[in-house]
């Protein structure tokens, strides 16, 4: 059997009153790659603050090569080659990409002076041993999330690391960085650092992993290799019921599209954009990182007005110079991110629900009529399943799939023709996933008009009936919904430059 690097045997831990974990027991080996998977609140994060000395349990016990560690402190843990890299990453944006790896390591040192020289080679190589080139003077601040992430993987070698916990490694992360980052974690495993991640894409899971632990509600539910397990078995043991993964179809739409663009362009980032979308069609829309697509739901919200070409709702030519103007024609939008640009986060749950909609919540005075705001926010509490204390708790105090929904409600209140997801699950766990892909699928049978920009493909599979893709600004091709796969991504995507270059070629030999 191979040897355990750490060990949590019958871990208990409370917090004023709420059983947080309920006798879980955890094993990484030397070299694996493990992944904890759960739905929101089953105790995952509380358990990685266990293992890394941030929680002590209130009984069980922690080995780390077979040595009993009682009083675990996070100090302790990284010694011991313990590290956790959290979704923010934990990284001095201001600072370099150098002095983000190799600072903390001259500081713990005691120096009263800093050998600049040393702590750049220090960090050059860090970044050789996963395989990296950045530049060392750039700061991180300008870097991409993929780059941010690896700078952190880095720093965490320098601490001669034999655990690396990521949280969500690939939440904010294209299909190509995905690759890239799977690729430095079979390099790590290579070297005989274990890995433990946290996800919610069952593809990465299965891909990734050599055995999964589940948790759900603070407690352990199985411990298997990945071969003995498949999608079907690994969503009911996290959810604890069958998850619909059936495909939304609908008879193919003629007539008036609710919402039509005609070579819609936005200087500098995006050109000749032609779409529709018809009532009661999901249509999907995916590409990298910089290939326009976020822009182009900017656009049609108004958030930042075409240059170019027209957009028709209903067939008539309308002009989208605001959100307001986007409001007034039937359109909303659902950002990406969520905390930042689709929520007050320190207001209650209340508050974001009718703020799109508070004109329609006044009395005959013009005053704010409380009982209709009340009545407004428990229809969509009801109808969208939002798991809450009290509509007046802060938004900030929800689950990642709660968060959502309410950012969902606050749109879908204003009753809109034309809805533009952008991420519609990003960061949210299966069974909240399946949820919101419901709530869509029935809004969508009620005539809604639904564009679903995704890097999930699962997720535009099962739930779109058309799916385009963009590539530097442009849309490079279109495939049937339930016929997306990786194989269908890469073709379109990449067999685009191919053809580009034979046409380019062509060209030129003519």
């Amino acid at each position: 059997m191979p040897k355990a690097l750490i060990e949590l045997n019958h871990i208990n831990k409370s917090f004023a009153g709420v059983h947080a974990l309920k006798d879980v027991s955890l094993r990484i080996d030397y070299g694996e790659v493990h992944c904890l998977a759960g739905e929101n609140g089953c105790g995952k994060s509380t358990l990685i603050k266990v293992m890394s000395g941030v929680h002590a349990p209130d009984h069980g016990e922690i080995r780390i090569d077979g040595e009993l560690r009682s009083q675990l402190n996070p100090i302790e843990a990284i010694n011991s080659g313990v590290q956790v890299i959290y979704q923010d990453f934990s990284i001095f944006p201001n600072l370099t990409v150098a002095e983000n790896i190799a600072l903390n390591g001259e500081l713990a040192q005691r120096k009263k002076w800093i050998n600049w020289s040393k702590m750049r080679q220090t960090a050059k190589q860090a970044l050789d041993k996963v395989g990296v080139d950045l530049d060392l003077n750039a700061k991180v601040e300008h870097l991409s999330v993929a780059d941010k992430q690896l700078i952190a993987i880095s720093r965490a070698l320098m601490h001669r690391a034999k655990l690396i916990v990521m949280d969500e490694p690939t939440t904010a992360l294209t299909q190509k960085e995905v690759r890239a980052l799977f690729r430095v974690i079979e390099g790590l495993k290579r070297d005989g650092i274990s890995i433990l991640f946290v996800s919610h894409k069952l593809e990465e899971v299965f891909e990734l992993s050599e055995r999964i632990t589940i948790m759900r509600n603070g407690k352990n539910v199985i411990s298997e290799r990945t071969d003995q397990l498949n999608r079907e078995k690994l969503v009911y043991y996290m959810t604890g019921r069958q998850i619909d993964e059936s495909y939304y179809e609908v008879e193919k739409k003629t007539g008036t599209p609710l919402l039509r663009t005609d070579n819609l362009s936005l200087k500098g980032c995006f050109e000749h954009i032609s779409l529709s979308i018809h009532p009661g069609e999901i249509v999907g829309l995916t590409g990298l990182l910089g290939s326009g697509r976020t822009e182009l739901a900017e656009s049609l919200f108004g958030l930042t007005p075409a240059t170019g070409g027209l957009i028709y709702r209903d067939g008539q030519a309308v002009n989208i110079q605001s959100v307001q103007d986007a409001e007034g024609h039937g359109i909303a939008y659902v950002p990406e991110d969520r905390l930042t640009e689709g929520l007050f986060l320190e207001q209650s749950i209340e508050r974001n629900m009718v703020v799109s909609v508070i004109d329609g919540q006044k009395d005959k005075w013009g005053m704010i009529d409380g009982k209709k705001v009340k009545s407004t926010v428990r229809s969509w509490i009801e109808k969208l399943g939002i798991v809450a204390h009290s509509p007046l708790s802060p938004v900030k105090t929800l689950s990642g799939g709660n968060q959502q929904r309410v950012v969902l409600a606050r749109w879908l209140a204003a009753n809109p023709k034309v809805l533009i997801l952008n991420g519609p699950s990003v960061g949210v766990d299966i069974g909240s996933k399946e949820d919101i892909h419901q709530v869509i699928r029935d809004l969508a049978r009620q005539g809604l008009g639904v564009l679903m920009i995704s890097d999930d493909l699962p997720e535009l599979r099962q739930n779109c009936n058309r799916v385009l893709v963009m590539k530097r600004g442009r849309i490079i091709g279109e495939s049937e919904g339930k016929s997306f796969t990786q194989e269908v991504w890469s073709q379109l995507h990449d067999g685009h430059d191919e053809e580009a270059g034979l046409a380019e070629n062509r060209g030129s030999t003519a």
